[in-house]
């Protein structure tokens, strides 16, 4: 697989680069983003894999988090991929709403037309991403996974889909039972069809039930988060894993919303977290 560089600026000793590739998964060209900690210029690093929410790109937690400066310090790479394919052909919704296509994949594999033929985040992010990184960058098998609302239902089931491909899970303000909330059922509905048992491997709450593995997870939650009653629902998931005795750090944060002020908060707190178990 080949890789183009699309821009490349130094931050905290280390460098944060754009790249851009043809994926076979998506069948259509993806971008993504890395930060390179100082260290890899020493020897190869683990990687966090960041996933972003809904509208998003590789942009927005490069640019927004400020989590560079944490990684530099702790020898940790990131690498954030689009939240999408994108491009000619690649089909959006037909009244263009953000929560669905172009923007939204939710990091599932869909399954109904027209949206099988592109929308396959979670081989992507899963496979073919790790993949390319590990065989381009100074990188080690190392490998830890977080994201930010769709992003954070992306994390926690990728992490718990693939327990022993990820050392540790986080997330800020996920998705946490989308078979329980407006977006999860639109998006699950038009990418997987009616039959919600098809649903249930892309639901955190239906995962968390047949975990036997036990990957630490860490989720911070804002108690002044508009969506948090509605979408993002995340009882279930702590009431789950209080029941299993799972290693579950649920955080509620007063005062906290929705937003990259919200993770620039706490970023480097998650980064320690996952430091831990490299």
């Amino acid at each position: 697989m080949t890789i183009e560089n699309i821009s490349c600026n130094k931050s905290f000793g280390g460098w944060h680069k754009q790249y851009k590739h043809q994926s076979r998964v998506l069948d259509c060209e993806m971008r993504f983003a890395i930060f390179l900690p100082p260290q890899a210029a020493e020897k190869p690093v683990p990687v966090l894999y960041w996933l972003s929410g809904l509208t998003c790109t590789d942009e927005n937690f490069m640019q927004k988090a400020g989590a560079q400066r944490m990684a530099a310090e702790l020898g940790m790479a990131i690498v954030a991929p689009d939240t999408s394919p994108r491009g000619d052909g690649v089909p959006d919704d037909a009244d263009k709403a953000y929560d669905l296509g172009l923007g939204a994949g939710f990091y599932l594999n869909a399954t109904r037309a027209p949206w099988n033929r592109h929308y396959h985040m979670f081989d992507y992010v899963v496979d073919e991403l790790p993949a390319l990184i590990e065989a381009h960058f100074p990188v080690t098998g190392q490998r830890a996974i977080s994201g930010h609302s769709m992003g954070g239902h992306g994390a926690l089931v990728i992490g718990l889909s693939h327990p022993h491909r990820y050392s540790s899970i986080s997330a800020f303000s996920p998705i946490a039972n989308p078979m329980a909330c407006p977006w999860g059922e639109k998006a699950f509905a038009a990418y997987l069809g009616e039959n919600r048992e098809h649903w249930r491997q892309y639901d955190a709450c239906e995962l968390l039930k047949l975990a036997v593995s036990e990957v630490p997870i860490l989720i911070d939650q804002g108690d002044a988060d508009t969506f948090l009653e509605q979408q993002l629902r995340p009882q279930q998931l702590v009431e789950i894993a209080g029941h299993k005795g799972y290693p579950l750090d649920f955080r509620l944060q007063p005062g906290y919303d929705h937003s990259y002020y919200f993770i620039a908060s706490f970023i480097e707190q998650h980064l320690t977290f996952h430091s831990l178990y490299f």
